[in-house]
């Protein structure tokens, strides 16, 4: 595959991320990959090489600018200091970034989020037409259903049982979209806790669930992406 750090424009300014992408000169569908209250690490970096690796151009946007944090009270302390429009508005340019190339096709962006990631992702389907689908894996901070009547996306909501009081917001929220007519899915992973698909913490990591959780999202990529 190919990888590079790239710079797309934000509101007049610059953001910058990981790009990873298959091997080829065809085009492929494209997906922002938003990153965990760590930063944008060689985890969420690996990641995008997944999806690469699977036939999809992957972006990581950097919320942090170049701050990667290792304790959970820097963690917190960071994600405290976000500025969370700002953010969205970070990762719609890095979606309208993948838009521009020509070796993305269709147009339409999916976009995936891990913890703090997962609440942007399900953000920023609120805020931008062209994102296609979403996958938001226990998704701290998510948006109340109301902020939903203007989505397009398809979403799929991932998280674990153990994981109870963002499993229990999560499911608000699934129950609310029943309101509206867009696709959407909701896939809880019994005795799973918080961060499960970070298989460098082996103390959260579940395999097998991590493992389902991957081509549940590959498959709805691949269904409302390309469909």
């Amino acid at each position: 595959m190919r990888t590079s750090d790239v710079e797309f424009k934000v509101n007049g300014h610059t953001g910058n991320g990981y790009l990873a992408r298959p091997d080829s000169d065809a085009s492929a569908p494209a997906i922002v990959v938003i990153m965990e209250w760590w930063g944008l690490n060689e985890h969420i970096k690996d990641i995008a090489r997944r999806y690469a690796a699977a036939g999809f151009v992957a972006l990581a946007p950097d919320l942090y600018h170049g701050a990667i944090v290792m304790e959970p009270n820097e963690a917190y302390k960071k994600v405290m200091e976000l500025d969370r429009p700002y953010a969205v508005k970070e990762i719609i340019g890095a979606l309208e970034h993948l838009r521009a190339q020509e070796y993305v096709s269709p147009k339409k962006i999916g976009v995936v989020g891990y913890c703090m990631g997962g609440g942007l992702a399900l953000m920023t389907a609120t805020q931008s037409a062209e994102v296609g689908a979403v996958a938001a894996y226990y998704g701290g901070g998510a948006p109340m259903a109301d902020q939903f009547s203007n989505n397009h996306a398809a979403i799929l909501n991932i998280t674990g049982e153990a994981d109870a009081d963002v499993t229990a917001a999560i499911k608000t929220l699934d129950a609310g979209f029943g309101q509206y007519t867009f696709p959407h899915e909701i896939h809880v992973y019994p005795g799973a806790g918080h961060a499960f698909f970070n298989d460098t913490r082996p103390e959260v990591h579940d395999p097998s669930a991590s493992a389902d959780a991957w081509t549940r999202t590959i498959n709805w990529f691949q269904k409302y992406l390309t469909a």
